[in-house]
């Protein structure tokens, strides 16, 4: 054994220690390569040596290699392949990138160090590549967007909303007063703030009060004047002409039976 084939065994065992499984043997005819000697195949992809192993990577490439009679005083015959998602484009430059590295690193053991090479070479050029994530990750948020359902808010329809609010507000208003000051003609009809501030509520606020304080007792509701439209006397007979409409209605029936 010569002293170039030892040193060619020597560095074939230190690869098959360092990278174990990621190295392995093939046969010549599907190197790619007019080889004499054995040929090897280092499985490489820009994953860092931390990643988590059940991760798929999105890239993988073959190096393929084969010794020269007289390596490492020659440059080994080399070969790279896609095993997985890289360009012809890319392949093409990669090898005559380790090819020019070959040629600078004579003279010494170099396979472990055109790996090294080819490694951060795909880093650099599919390791940032997150395209595909993105593309899922955005189509992830475009089923978290919320579709509104329902009719869009206007200024129409607030002002509809607005007019059916303040005329159920009547209603309930209305239902605090007294049937005698329903009942009492318009003109002295007295508006819901004249009711309120003149204490014809105090039999429905009795039991409340004697709940409280003293100090309860004596304490004044004060109530704004946006508290009661101008416009409770209208409120206040749409309530009525609600009212009556509905006593016709149980009239009717009754009739009827």
């Amino acid at each position: 054994m010569t002293d170039y084939e030892q040193e060619q065994e020597m560095e074939i065992e230190a690869l098959e220690a360092i990278l174990m499984d990621d190295f392995k043997e093939i046969h010549s005819g599907e190197s790619g390569l007019n080889a004499t000697k054995r040929c090897f195949q280092i499985t490489l992809s820009p994953l860092d040596d931390e990643a988590d192993e059940l991760t798929t990577a999105p890239v993988q490439l073959g190096l393929i290699f084969s010794h020269t009679e007289k390596y490492p005083d020659e440059p080994p015959l080399l070969n790279v392949r896609s095993l997985r998602g890289i360009q012809g484009e890319h392949l093409r430059i990669l090898r005559e990138k380790l090819q020019q590295e070959a040629s600078e690193n004579l003279g010494m053991a170099m396979i472990y160090t055109l790996v090294t090479s080819a490694k951060e070479w795909l880093s650099e050029q599919y390791g940032q590549d997150t395209s595909i994530e993105d593309a899922i990750a955005e189509e992830a948020a475009k089923d978290d967007i919320i579709v509104p359902h329902g009719e869009p808010v206007t200024f129409e329809t607030f002002l509809a909303w607005r007019e059916m609010f303040e005329a159920e507000l009547a209603l309930e208003r209305a239902k605090l007063m007294p049937e005698s000051a329903l009942s009492a003609p318009k003109e002295k009809r007295l508006t819901g703030r004249q009711w309120f501030e003149s204490g014809r509520n105090a039999a429905k606020g009795a039991a409340a009060a004697a709940e409280g304080s003293d100090e309860e007792d004596d304490e004044d509701i004060d109530f704004d004047d946006e508290d009661f439209e101008d416009d409770e006397d209208d409120m206040l007979e749409h309530y009525l002409a609600a009212e009556k409409s509905d006593s016709s209605s149980h009239s009717s029936r009754r009739a009827a039976n």
